[in-house]
């Protein structure tokens, strides 16, 4: 019975008596799952141009945070650094294509899977090499970025808001939304589908599989700077941050690895979830649930619904 209290009842009463901190709780986890959905929104477009997980996407988000402030502790202006940095990234999705994926066209899909491998640790010792192994501040002031807090009055208190985490919040849900409606609605989205399908068919028909590739892992890049801009602002940017996207494993588990719409349901899911965990049921078993809570939803889904809540169940035919 003790157990029950502890497990059921006690939260619950404290969710009702306390609607404060409750909602502050909520609102902490919606920012966080908003940024675990766009880091899982990176791996989303890699796959559904090339049928394989990019393994690369978390050091692509540190590997653009220190190239931009790397270039700003060297005297470049913030936005010029900026500019550059997506330039970087464009240069970086370029080579990866010509050195990497042409020469494995139509290769089983383990092989891109291990070719992530290999561009993850060069870019680790590219980054190491060109900007130290030392963490960076964010240059949230040079670009603008919001900093102080508003106060939103509820019944029964109040609920601080961050007006960087509002920012992050609108960046990433202006940023999955536009991706959604540029894969469903645009003649290149329908080509990335298509390749993701058949390499060899997509070929067939005309579509520029080089050209469909660079854009798409510039698209990534693109996500994985702002990603690292709002991570890295809200800790320092440093190789460590990279251990962030493994967050996006669960929410990839849960939304399905091929759908926009569901990198977005389940970094809410993860990150709503792992916050009400660790503040509610986190004394219970002694703390730090948060760093694992989520792989534990993502293994009952996967138990239950392995292709995710939005992901396409694929029946294979003898």
């Amino acid at each position: 019975m003790d157990l029950l209290r502890a497990i059921f009842i006690d939260p619950f009463a404290q969710m009702i008596g306390s609607p404060d901190l409750l909602a502050q709780t909520i609102w902490e986890g919606f920012v966080g799952g908003v940024l675990y959905a766009l880091i899982a929104l990176g791996f989303v477009l890699i796959f559904k141009a090339s049928g394989v997980f990019n393994f690369a996407q978390g050091i692509m988000m540190v590997f653009a945070a220190l190239t931009l402030v790397g270039l700003h502790e060297k005297g470049v202006p913030a936005w010029v650094a900026l500019i550059l940095t997506i330039a970087v990234m464009y240069a970086l999705a370029v080579g990866i294509e010509r050195l990497v994926l042409r020469p494995l066209v139509n290769q089983p899909d383990i092989i891109l899977f291990m070719a992530t491998f290999g561009i993850t640790y060069f870019l680790i010792g590219l980054g190491e090499l060109v900007f130290g192994g030392n963490p960076k501040s964010m240059i949230t002031k040079e670009l603008f970025l919001p900093g102080g807090s508003i106060d939103l009055h509820i019944p029964g208190g109040r609920v601080q808001l961050q007006k960087l985490d509002i920012a992050a919040a609108a960046v990433a849900l202006i940023m999955v939304a536009g991706l959604a409606l540029f894969f469903q609605k645009t003649r290149i989205g329908r080509a990335l589908r298509a390749v993701a399908d058949d390499h060899q068919a997509a070929l067939s028909v005309g579509i520029s599989l080089n050209q469909i590739w660079v854009i798409v892992w510039f698209t990534a890049g693109v996500v994985a700077l702002a990603t690292g801009i709002f991570w890295g602002a809200r800790s320092d940017v440093s190789f460590a941050l990279q251990v962030v996207a493994l967050k996006a494993l669960p929410v990839l588990i849960l939304g399905g690895l091929t759908s926009v719409p569901g990198a977005i349901v389940g970094g809410l899911i993860i990150g709503i979830g792992e916050k009400l965990g660790e503040f509610y049921w986190g004394p219970l078993l002694g703390g730090g649930i948060e760093s694992w809570l989520a792989y534990i939803i993502a293994l009952a889904f996967l138990l239950f619904r392995p292709q995710g809540l939005f992901g396409e169940k694929i029946i294979e035919r003898i």
